[in-house]
């Protein structure tokens, strides 16, 4: 297999727009890609038909309906389903911009944590991260320039982390979620991954049909999540290094205050997606012998919790919401580690999403920055988060930070 190397959408648009290359082009492609180095990946689990005259190649996470194909969500219990009849409806918004899905590509079950089979082509033996594995691997490996995640917790900051890609966790509730198998219908939110932020930006343009989002120096909070006592030395010397080159590149740049606020929502959100899992997945529930120990165990503590547990911690996150409210009132984005450091060696878990638990309470849209590397050269990402409904406004800023940080970050 060739070296991983991620396939630039804002190269392909401009190929496509240019007569440089074709749609039918672009497919083949990636379908010689997949031919390469899926055998070793297992990135996917579906494909489906190519249309003539489709456009850009797109995974999907399947866990989403995509109509012609089965939903199995990566569990035993639904090896035996049914084709889905229609589109997820962030599906048809992908199409209506000019995607087309080249198939399926693995989650966890259900996702939650328990490992695919899917391999890290950025660091082999590595975990490429959950639940978004299989779309993470799928564009970090070259074989689609864009593919489509969900994140509950970190599962789509933390494998674009992981395997050395961009990536968009949006607003919560900005497309809505009819036709994806949910896991906590208050946390779950849409995600996308693609080479760079650029190209993130210029796919947002298409989804929403907006101008492409205008880099600009943002005001930052730098988020060092020492309070959660986790994060690795590397890791930390990429946020303070990062922190360093963009204040002297004309950013504004300021410590974050919040370290104990965010402390209390990481630990109030694991009750609410306990507690709504239960519940949202409760045929699995009854179920439970069947499903990893992973799940399983997610689902009978959120059956154990109680109501007043749950809104209590509601309570702490909509607290937290106003609090955050206010900083981004003042600052433009968040800036911190995106995973406690490189991919954990071993393929039997998917790392830790704490860092992403807090910031996916308040149902933000974050945005995965990758580029930087540990001693061994293993990927770091970083991230940044804005104001809730600040897509747009989040991948400006970011593709601001991104030109500025292209250079690799060196380690101690």
């Amino acid at each position: 297999m060739s070296p991983a190397r991620p396939w630039s959408l804002r190269e392909l648009v401009r190929d496509l727009r240019e007569g440089r290359t074709t749609p039918e082009d672009a497919h083949q492609r990636a379908l010689a890609r997949i031919a390469e180095t899926d055998a070793e990946l297992h990135a996917w689990v579906d494909r489906t038909e190519f249309l003539p005259g489709a456009g850009v190649p797109l995974g999907v996470k399947d866990i989403i309906d995509l109509a012609g194909v089965p939903t199995r969500c990566g569990s035993a219990l639904r090896a035996e389903a049914a084709p889905a009849t229609s589109d997820a409806a962030i599906v048809t918004a992908w199409r209506a911009a000019g995607a087309r899905p080249l198939g399926k590509t693995v989650t966890t079950e259900f996702a939650f944590f328990a490992p695919g089979p899917t391999r890290n082509p950025t660091a082999p033996g590595h975990t490429p991260g959950g639940s978004s594995s299989g779309s993470a691997v799928a564009v970090a490996s070259g074989q689609v320039p864009l593919a489509l995640g969900s994140q509950t917790a970190g599962s789509v900051t933390r494998p674009a982390s992981y395997c050395g890609v961009a990536s968009l966790v949006m607003s919560r509730g900005r497309y809505p979620v009819t036709g994806v198998t949910g896991l906590s219908p208050s946390l779950d939110s849409h995600g996308v991954f693609a080479a760079t932020v650029a190209d993130l930006a210029i796919a947002w343009s298409a989804l929403t049909a907006d101008p492409d989002p205008e880099p600009r120096p943002p005001r930052i909070l730098v988020w060092s999540a020492d309070a959660l006592d986790v994060v690795e030395a590397p890791m930390r010397h990429a946020v303070t290094q990062a922190a360093k080159r963009l204040r002297e590149a004309g950013a504004t740049v300021s410590a974050f205050r919040g370290e104990r606020l965010m402390a209390e929502l990481t630990a109030a959100h694991p009750v609410v997606m306990a507690y709504e899992a239960a519940r949202e997945r409760a045929a699995e529930l009854a179920s439970a012998d069947r499903l990893s120990a992973p799940l399983a165990q997610l689902l009978r503590t959120g059956a154990a919790t109680s109501s007043d547990e749950y809104e209590s911690a509601r309570a702490t996150i909509a607290t937290g919401s106003v609090r955050l409210a206010e900083v981004f009132d003042a600052y433009d984005v968040v800036l911190g580690p995106a995973a406690p450091g490189a991919a954990p060696r071993g393929l039997d878990a998917t790392g830790n999403p704490v860092l992403s638990r807090g910031w996916q309470a308040l149902g933000l849209p974050v945005v995965g920055l990758p580029g930087f590397t540990d001693a061994a050269g293993l990927p770091l990402g970083l991230q940044l988060v804005g104001r809730h409904g600040g897509d747009a406004e989040l991948l400006g800023h970011a593709c601001w930070v991104e030109r500025v940080l292209r250079k690799p970050l060196s380690q101690p």
